[in-house]
């Protein structure tokens, strides 16, 4: 089984629509999928509600838990938090913050800002981490991802490392825009496997951790 906390639509840069990507993460194996288009502060309702429809409709009639999310992109780290707070308070069951990647211009104090609000689930490619930061993530609960994205995947070695350090909590996500980015079992896998990490270490980053996360969540209370 696959579990994905992280994937993009139509909504915002994503090549399907919500109720085909999940249709399409269904056929691939996928046992839940988090749908986390791209969104700042002006648009963050509609999206979401948009979203939870799609998501709601799947999870009655198909054997997927279809999570509506966002993910909090580009965003000044002094609004994150309001905005955080105010995706769940609409619906958003699953809220990540784009890390500080290294090949985009996030601005710096994204990821400690992103770790400090309670409303935050995942911090997304955080990049150059630091101790301290992934520190504050085991402290908060938020878990770090190992990203198959290409660009964001450079630093996945450094942030197993920072995480096994800090006892912080990771996951693997597609990141996915088309379906040809969807994850199978092997190749996520293969992803901790490229980060540095033991083969002890992925039952609990690929099961263990997913299933940590989704006990948060309304249908799985």
């Amino acid at each position: 089984m696959v579990y994905d906390f992280h994937a993009h639509t139509s909504l915002s840069d994503g090549a399907l629509s919500p109720v085909e990507l999940i249709r399409r993460a269904l056929t691939c194996g996928y046992r839940s999928i988090a749908l986390t288009d791209h969104v700042g502060i002006g648009y963050l309702d509609r999206l979401v509600q948009e979203v939870a429809a799609d998501c709601a409709a799947a999870r009655e009639h198909w054997p997927i838990v279809a999570i509506p999310g966002v993910e909090l992109t580009h965003l000044p780290p002094a609004a994150i938090a309001a905005a955080a707070r105010r995706a769940k308070e609409r619906g958003a069951w699953v809220v990540v913050v784009h890390g500080e990647t290294v090949v985009e211009p996030v601005e710096e104090g994204t990821n400690r800002a992103a770790l400090e609000c309670p409303d935050v689930d995942i911090l997304a490619h955080p990049g150059l981490i630091t101790l301290e930061e992934a520190e504050l993530a085991a402290a908060s609960g938020v878990f770090l991802e190992l990203s198959a994205r290409r660009g964001h995947s450079l630093t996945n070695g450094h942030v197993a490392r920072m995480a096994l350090l800090a006892g912080a909590r990771l996951l693997v996500n597609s990141d996915a825009h088309t379906e040809s980015d969807l994850l199978t079992p092997s190749f996520a896998r293969q992803i901790v496997r490229g980060a540095g990490l033991e083969e002890k270490e992925a039952d609990d980053i690929l099961l263990n951790n997913p299933q940590a996360l989704l006990k948060r969540f309304p249908s799985e209370g």
